[in-house]
């Protein structure tokens, strides 16, 4: 007996997007957050200095350079680091054209504002850097608690579940929206074909060969996972990975993790036999 129907959901984010041509890695572009961040780098210090102008006179130099790293933290809070240091140069650069003398140059008269440019550029790259750092770390403990939840969920429907294959149905669509796949489907028992393989400690094998996914995407077709109970393969699921980026390892041993939930929960009940 076997589950055929494809559940979808959304994939996981990531810096890039990947897409999988002939079992090659393709890098096509970044998620549209990162992308408007990317433009929002070279416009963001840009606009700002032009607002500036009208109080060049009246500002301080250093009072404009502060105004502007706070336009860099603000684009690498929301993009990324590479935004972040586009937005650092575009600063620096924008400082010393509109708010130095000569003005609409890019020469600087005095040592001074060479000095007030010089420290803007390097204070933006820091901050930027340490913003968008901030902002990783932000996603990654609200992933692991997301993680976290799924697991406990999904031990607390294998000891409560009155059959198997609410745990399976179950943990489909835990699979799918870890993994970000297209569909994912289970097979009970048999063994066949050699697709290609996700591993216990999160790798890719395709044969007898070690797949390097996060350089090269997912492979071609779909991917199995195997469930076992007490050393006994009873099943596996089969993934059919979406068109987003390949999910880091720490999701990947997450589904690993719920597979073997599914294979405890098989293990104990056995397949129901009016699925």
């Amino acid at each position: 007996m076997s589950s055929e129907s494809g559940i979808r959901g959304p994939g996981l984010p990531g810096a890039g997007v990947k897409v999988n041509a002939g079992g090659d890695g393709v890098t096509t572009g970044y998620p549209l957050r990162d992308r408007l961040a990317l433009s929002a780098g070279l416009a963001g210090p840009f606009l700002v200095a032009l607002v500036l102008v009208p109080f060049r006179t009246d500002l301080s130099r250093t009072n404009a350079a502060l105004i502007l790293v706070v336009a860099v933290v603000a684009v690498a809070a929301l993009g990324n680091r590479v935004a972040g240091a586009l937005a650092a140069l575009s600063a620096a650069a924008w400082f010393d054209f509109f708010l130095t003398r000569p003005y609409q140059t890019f020469d600087i008269d005095t040592s001074d504002d060479v000095e007030t440019a010089v420290l803007l550029l390097v204070v933006g790259l820091i901050v930027s850097q340490l913003a968008a750092r901030a902002r990783r770390l932000e996603v990654i403990t609200v992933t692991d608690a997301d993680h976290l939840r799924r697991i406990h969920e999904t031990a607390d429907l294998a000891q409560s579940a009155k059959s198997s294959d609410t745990v399976v149905d179950h943990v489909r669509g835990q699979l799918t929206e870890v993994l970000g796949l297209r569909a994912c489907r289970f097979e009970y028992g048999t063994l066949l074909g050699r697709p290609p393989r996700l591993e216990q400690d999160g790798s890719i094998a395709v044969g007898r060969r070690h797949w390097d996914v996060d350089a090269g995407g997912w492979p071609d077709g779909e991917i199995e996972l195997r469930t076992y109970g007490n050393g006994h393969y009873l099943g596996r699921f089969m993934l059919t990975p979406g068109p987003g980026p390949v999910p880091p390892l720490r999701a990947r041993l997450v589904a690993v993790t719920l597979a073997d939930q599914t294979g405890a929960a098989l293990d104990t009940a056995g397949p129901s036999k009016d699925g």
